[in-house]
């Protein structure tokens, strides 16, 4: 028989412990809403802190049965105590909070650090009543709310059902075309939201970046219209030029976004490359925004949104994975026809009109080499390829959309973010050994 001061006496008293220190700090945030007088709450720091500990002690004596008889009690507490409940606010937060501590407390006798986890998250999710009931009620708008609900429903209800096989050699994946429409869908929501949260600050970078996101070309084409109408104007040609070369930060991200999608296994190559050449962009844009005033990125009105305003277009999110998925079935069929030169073709040709796609549709005809005897070794070279084209392609757009003055601020960034990228992926890759 185990006595005090056994070790299983020790856990005992250890789990006990672990289960009253998570009921009271869920009780103590309960506490100072419970109120006074006739509106005052039922439950508070002693009640949550004794749910808690009726649910650890009761797994420990009796096992399951007698936690199942502990927690038919809590419910049937409850119930009472929200028939005599007085107060003003007709909700049942305290209620099923008290009865999640109790489950918490019985938690606590299988997973110590997950029942402890969990308070922490419930105690959060409590104490943020207020932001939480501003952002629903105030912040978000009507179209938000739907958008929202269809990328919810996109991932959480289509994309687990979807069957993950391709239906072409390596390629057209309904599974993997589905997650790129949520990835662009999901690309645009943050992008949507961060305009909104800086638009008051005004924050010139991040809108740059987020505008980025939807397209980085379109954004160096746009910001060089601004600077070649104030030419005369040296401070707003810096700054365009800022916005079209902090842009590219975005594409280096969707760059890894896109690769963990169609092939995680090329994420491991791609990362230093990529986060140095957003380092190098970003390091760029900032060198030209020095010493000029911020302003907000041409085409994005200030002040409130109306309630229709949507986080992300669809047909927009549809039709761009759409092209990824018909350039890799085109790179597929070209490289099936004509070998690797019918695969540099079709790669070099799609990546002077969208990088993504390009190299979607390379990173999808096989995983990483891994060395330079690796069968898939000419992957690298077409994404070595794109990469370059692309950045040439962009440095184009800058000199004719804005003029010589925008293109000799912009092209350091361009021309150079591109280069940091394709350098250290041919050394990563081999193809100087």
């Amino acid at each position: 028989m185990n006595g005090i001061g056994s070790p299983d006496f020790l856990h005992a008293v250890a789990l006990l412990a672990a289960a009253l220190g998570c009921g009271l700090l869920v009780g103590v945030e309960r506490e100072r809403r419970k109120g006074d007088g006739a509106s005052r709450r039922p439950a508070g720091l002693r009640t949550f802190a004794i749910t808690s500990v009726m649910g650890a002690a009761g797994m420990l004596a009796g096992g399951v049965f007698l936690a199942l008889v502990g927690a038919l009690l809590v419910a049937a507490l409850v119930v009472v105590a929200y028939g005599r409940d007085r107060g003003q606010d007709p909700g049942i937060t305290t209620e099923l909070a008290l009865m999640l501590t109790y489950f918490i407390g019985v938690l606590c006798t299988v997973d110590p650090a997950l029942a402890s986890a969990l308070a922490v998250a419930l105690t959060a999710l409590l104490a943020a009543r207020e932001p939480l009931h501003r952002f629903a009620r105030q912040w978000l708008t009507e179209g938000e709310v739907r958008d929202g609900i269809i990328l919810a429903a996109l991932l959480l209800v289509a994309l687990p059902v979807v069957p993950d096989r391709p239906l072409w050699g390596p390629v057209l994946n309904p599974h993997v075309l589905l997650k790129l429409l949520a990835l662009m869908l999901a690309v645009q929501a943050l992008g949507h939201l961060a305009r909104r949260l800086l638009r008051a600050r005004q924050a010139l970078v991040l809108s740059a970046v987020s505008a980025g996101f939807v397209s980085s070309t379109a954004t160096i084409a746009q910001a060089g219209l601004v600077a070649r109408a104030q030419a005369q104007e040296p401070a707003v040609v810096r700054t365009q030029a800022a916005v079209g070369v902090l842009s590219c930060v975005a594409t280096m991200v969707q760059l890894l976004l896109v690769a963990g999608t169609v092939q995680p296994s090329w994420v491991r190559l791609l990362a230093l490359p990529a986060l140095a050449g957003a380092g190098f962009a970003a390091f760029w844009g900032m060198w030209l925004l020095r010493g000029t005033h911020t302003q907000d990125l041409s085409g994005v009105e200030s002040g409130p949104l109306p309630p229709s305003e949507r986080m992300f277009s669809l047909p927009q999110a549809a039709g761009v994975a759409v092209a990824l998925t018909g350039v890799t079935a085109l790179t597929q069929a070209a490289r099936a026809g004509l070998g690797d030169a019918g695969l540099w073709a079709t790669t070099l040709l799609a990546a002077l009109f969208e990088l993504h796609s390009a190299v979607a549709a390379v990173l999808a005809q096989g995983p990483a080499p891994v060395s330079a005897q690796d069968a898939h070794f000419p992957l690298l070279w077409a994404v070595l390829g794109a990469l370059t084209v692309h950045g040439l392609a962009k440095s184009v757009v800058a000199a004719v959309s804005g003029g010589w003055v925008y293109a000799r601020a912009a092209l350091g960034g361009l021309l150079g973010h591109t280069a940091v990228f394709v350098g250290l992926l041919a050394w990563l890759g081999g193809v100087f050994g």
